[in-house]
């Protein structure tokens, strides 16, 4: 890549986020995406649950917008999720435009109150749409891609991203879009890649953008014991039962993913029972089973709640502007409120493509960069073994303040900035779960926001 080179827009990161930008914005502009591995290789490739949208006969986007504010427990911002389920229709027809064969029949998932998740392969969704997505990028005639390129910080000009310094050279644009994906790989027992360690974040955070809620973090309730392999919920949606050492069922398998994870890890032994399940709409997700040395068909699989989704991220308007003029965020590394303190299944992917479209359509009207820029660029401390532990032991799935307290001397800026959050919101609401604080507090009922070093000052979001 040229030291000269300047795209119109710079999207960093090739997941769904990152590409439905991409696509976007090469409808009007040049575009360069970078990639720090294969474009093909994002965490996207994972997502085995599918994408919601009140597509169904039955369904109505007010239904679909009212199990997403359910789920998050008083802290959705209404005018983003308004955004997310009336657009939602439209983005899956983009897909199948693009040549994204979705399944027959629509599945339900924890939280929904209909039948409106629409899956790509079963189990793979998230492969299925990000190969067509990939494919459509390779060929695009304004669009070049930088594959195994890392952003080593965002480059800011009278007050202004400007671009950013890669490991191939300095970049300069009129928007710069951040699509890095989140954060969860910071914890010990995981279902993402070892690279989601919000990387992304901390480009934002050092280039003067605030973050919010990076306590948030949701568990995963159903991942297999062994090594943290995800176990979708289109399982439970499809009749998979979750039973106790002595084989009874001990929750709704379909409650909100906060319940069933404290339901499971109150248990000495939580096994899912997949015998009833039509095991040939999963092939991918049975030979990976079979692979590790269980039988589907014949026994109940041994699982326990795993780091997935973190909701925290740059804080973005329903545009994907961050608080520093030129920067988009789009995708898991963003907050927008849309979540608000739980996600409701399925919506993850949704968010990547609305709020992926609507960054890049923002960001195109971006002024060309002027100025001589700076960088603020720092070394981070590697993310070790011994840092997830502690991530997983202090600020895991129960929280206290002792541990969180432990955490602000971490080596790592993320970790810390996570215990500061978590310490400050003195509840449990949704996905944070404080132990020492074990209700919500009204007081709370908005979102932690960090800028620079200072304290986290509580927000709400209209």
């Amino acid at each position: 890549m040229s030291q000269k080179h300047q795209p119109d827009v710079l999207v960093i990161g090739a997941g769904i986020a990152g590409l439905t930008a991409a696509l976007t914005a090469a409808e009007h502009a040049s575009v360069l995406v970078l990639a720090k591995d294969s474009l093909d290789s994002s965490n996207s490739y994972a997502a085995q649950g599918g994408v919601a949208a009140a597509i169904g006969p039955d369904d109505d986007p007010a239904l679909h917008a009212a199990d997403t504010i359910a789920a998050g427990r008083g802290l959705c911002r209404p005018s983003a999720v308004a955004a997310l389920v009336e657009e939602a229709p439209a983005r899956i027809a983009d897909l199948r435009r693009l040549g994204v064969a979705f399944d027959e029949g629509l599945g339900r998932e924890g939280g929904h109150s209909r039948n409106r998740i629409v899956h790509a392969g079963g189990a793979d969704t998230g492969r299925r749409i990000a190969e067509v997505l990939v494919a459509r990028v390779r060929e695009h005639p304004r669009i070049r891609v930088a594959e195994g390129t890392r952003a080593l910080a965002l480059a800011v000009a009278d007050g202004r991203c400007t671009g950013a310094v890669t490991t191939a050279g300095t970049v300069a644009a009129r928007g710069t879009i951040l699509a890095t994906g989140g954060y969860a790989a910071l914890w010990s027992r995981t279902t993402n890649p070892n690279g989601a360690v919000g990387d992304g974040l901390l480009l934002a955070h050092r280039a003067g953008a605030a973050l919010a809620d990076l306590e948030l973090v949701q568990f995963h309730p159903t991942a297999l014991v062994d090594d943290g392999f995800l176990l979708s919920e289109a399982l439970r949606g499809a009749g998979a039962t979750l039973l106790d050492a002595d084989g009874r069922r001990f929750v709704d398998e379909l409650a909100p993913r906060d319940v069933v994870a404290r339901a499971i890890a109150a248990r000495s032994e939580a096994r899912l029972d997949l015998r009833s399940v039509e095991r040939e709409r999963y092939p991918t997700l049975m030979a990976t089973l079979e692979r590790a040395g269980y039988d589907p068909a014949d026994e109940p699989i041994p699982v326990s709640p795993a780091a997935h989704y973190t909701i925290g991220g740059v804080v973005t308007d329903l545009d994907g502007r961050s608080s520093l003029p030129g920067l988009y965020a789009a995708g898991e590394c963003a907050c927008t409120g849309v979540h608000g303190a739980n996600r409701l299944a399925s919506n993850s992917l949704l968010e990547c493509l609305v709020f992926g479209r609507r960054a890049a359509l923002a960001a195109l009207a971006e002024p060309e960069p002027v100025g001589k820029a700076s960088v603020a660029d720092e070394l981070v401390e590697p993310v070790t073994p011994v840092l997830r532990q502690a991530l997983w032991r202090d600020a895991g799935l129960i929280r206290g303040a002792a541990g969180l307290e432990r955490l602000l001397a971490a080596p790592h800026p993320l970790v810390r900035l996570i215990a500061k959050g978590a310490l400050a919101r003195t509840e449990s609401r949704g996905v944070h779960f404080r132990e020492d604080f074990p209700a919500e507090s009204d007081a709370l009922a908005g979102h932690l926001v960090l800028r620079g070093d200072a304290e986290p000052e509580l927000e709400r979001w209209s």
